[in-house]
C-alpha cells in the first residue's frame, strides 16, 4: 500500500492506517489545483548536447580527462536530487563524463524516472557546476535513458545511507 489510501472519492485521502478503524478526521479533500495533468515526457527539454554543439567537442585528451577528472566528479557531488538525500554521482546517476583536448566537458548522465519531477533542474545544475570548475572551458549534459537506472547503480555508502542493508 502506498503513502495514502484513496477512498472512492478520488479526492478523499486517509492516512494508510486501518481504514475501517481510522477516524474521520483523518480524511481531507484534495484541492482541485493538486490535480495536475498527466506528465508528457516526450516534452521535456533537459539541457542536452543539441547536434551543432556535438560538433564543437574536439578530439579526447587522456591527459585533460586525468587532470579534471576528480574535480569534476567534486563538483557533480554537490548536486543531489531533492527527494533523496543523496548525491547524485553515489546514486549512480552519471554514466560517463567526457574531456576533449580544448578542456570541454559531456557529462552523460540518467535520472532515477523519466517523468522526474526534477528532470529540468538536476541536468542544469550539473552543467552550470562543472562549467564553474577550474580548468573547464564549457560543458554539457546528454540525458540517456538506456540503460534504466536501477538502485544497483548506487554506490555503498548511498545504499548504507538510504537503509538498503
Amino acid at each position: 500500500m502506498g503513502m495514502f489510501s484513496f477512498l472512492k472519492d478520488k479526492n478523499a485521502v486517509t492516512t494508510p492506517t486501518d481504514t475501517a478503524a481510522a477516524p474521520s478526521d483523518t480524511t481531507f479533500v484534495r484541492p482541485a489545483a493538486w490535480d495536475a495533468p498527466a506528465l508528457d515526457t516526450s516534452s521535456l527539454t533537459t539541457p542536452s548536447v543539441a547536434e551543432a554543439d556535438k560538433s564543437s567537442v574536439g578530439p579526447l585528451d587522456a591527459t585533460n580527462t586525468a587532470e579534471l577528472q576528480q574535480p569534476i566528479i567534486d563538483a557533480i557531488k554537490t548536486v543531489f536530487d531533492p527527494e533523496i538525500p543523496v548525491d547524485i554521482y553515489e546514486l549512480g546517476l552519471i554514466y560517463d563524463i567526457i574531456v576533449d583536448a580544448n578542456k570541454k566537458v559531456l557529462v552523460n548522465m540518467t535520472l532515477t524516472s523519466p517523468a522526474c519531477p526534477s528532470a529540468q533542474q538536476i541536468p542544469s545544475e550539473v552543467r552550470w557546476k562543472v562549467k564553474a570548475v577550474p580548468g573547464v572551458t564549457d560543458a554539457w549534459v546528454e540525458i540517456a535513458w538506456e540503460p534504466a537506472w536501477t538502485k544497483d547503480r548506487m554506490s555503498e555508502a548511498a545504499k548504507l545511507q538510504l537503509g538498503f542493508f
